[in-house]
């Protein structure tokens, strides 16, 4: 069975040639490949919560637990950016994406920035 993540990402062992699912880690090389770098490839995002559960989880640092529409908006934000890195490396004819990082930043009260970023490669 072939096994994907979000993404669309495959096991490189189960990658067919053609599909344009993009194979993404973090390492800089990958295991018994020939890499062809294209260029740096990235995407971002800035997310907020809405202004009520925005003090809904004001109210929460009171007692303590776990920010779950804090946790949602962060994951929905790594999404996009990934999905936006992912169009960028396809631009350039990348067959997968090296040396993956994400960063984040506080934009202001509530709202987040995140960006990823890695190396577009050709597999030879």
């Amino acid at each position: 069975m072939r096994r994907t993540g979000q993404f669309g990402i495959l096991i490189p062992s189960e990658r067919r040639k053609g599909e344009n699912n993009m194979l993404i880690v973090t390492t800089e090389t990958l295991s018994g490949q020939k890499l062809r770098e294209l260029g740096l490839v990235r995407g971002s995002t800035i997310q907020t919560v809405n202004a009520i559960r925005d003090i809904g989880a004001g109210l929460k640092t009171l007692v303590g637990g776990e920010l779950t529409k804090y946790n949602e908006m962060m994951e929905h934000a790594r999404t996009i950016a990934t999905e936006r890195m992912v169009n960028d490396a396809v631009n350039l004819g990348a067959d997968a994406i090296v040396a993956v990082r994400y960063a984040t930043s506080s934009i202001m009260q509530s709202a987040a920035e995140v960006m990823v970023y890695g190396t577009a490669v050709k597999l030879e």
